[in-house]
């Protein structure tokens, strides 16, 4: 099972507010302190006053903030919020034959562009070539991993951009990387944004792969699970797909 490490021990420090998108203030040691986050989305339901944070340490020059936001616990579990983790946890992943529905593509490529669009993964090897998109998943209603947490006009472009892609015959997929791992099922949420469910419902019927996939987040890293069935508005369970 594949485990990615943390480069480097995490510091633990106390949650005290966000500000604007990609701040946070929290405490580190007993004394106030900055960190970066790079999640755009909402955070919905898992940034609380006091609660335990885990930070990463920059380890290069020229950084305007000390620390990188990685994981929270607003209850009992711990919750990865660093949106590049997917991507790094798929790149190894690939690597170890872990993914059954990407064995087979052995030869991984970032940031390839295709048409005016530049999409996270190109993949090739003896089973063909298979374009994929990563998305980070935090958000859980009810049991159920849902994404996104925020209206997301650009994940909805990437979701339609696919789903042509998929119409002409290219094979693709997203990988959904759910960082956090007290859910059952995974789907849409209708409920913040229908347009991105639109277009999701629409590239699962061109032929688009969802890999909805656990990832569990720890202080020493995080390692990846078992893949979770969907579930589509109207409330019926697909595991399969």
């Amino acid at each position: 099972m594949t485990f990615l490490s943390s480069p480097h021990p995490l510091v633990p420090a106390q949650f005290v507010r966000r500000e604007k998108r990609f701040l946070i203030h929290c405490v580190v040691d007993g004394q106030p302190a900055m960190a970066h986050t790079n999640n755009s989305g909402s955070m919905r339901g898992l940034l609380r006053p006091g609660m335990p944070i885990l930070l990463s340490q920059a380890t290069t020059s020229g950084r305007k903030l000390p620390y990188t936001l990685e994981l929270v616990c607003p209850e009992t579990v711990w919750i990865g919020v660093n949106t590049a983790t997917p991507g790094r946890v798929l790149r190894q992943a690939v690597q170890e034959n872990a993914i059954p529905e990407l064995i087979g593509f052995s030869q991984l490529h970032a940031e390839v562009r295709h048409g005016q669009s530049r999409l996270d993964f190109v993949l090739d090897g003896p089973a063909g070539r298979i374009w994929v998109e990563t998305k980070n998943v935090t958000l859980a209603e009810g049991g159920v991993a849902c994404f996104p947490d925020a209206v997301t006009i650009r994940g909805t472009k990437h979701v339609e951009e696919l789903a042509a892609m998929a119409k002409a015959g290219a094979n693709t997929a997203i990988f959904f990387g759910i960082q956090r791992t007290d859910c059952t099922a995974f789907g849409p949420a209708a409920h913040i944004d229908p347009a991105f469910t639109r277009a999701f419902v629409a590239a699962l019927r061109a032929g688009v792969r969802m890999l909805p996939y656990v990832l569990e987040p720890s202080p020493t890293g995080i390692r990846l699970h078992h893949r979770l069935p969907l579930v589509l508005p109207g409330e019926w369970i697909c595991p399969t797909i």
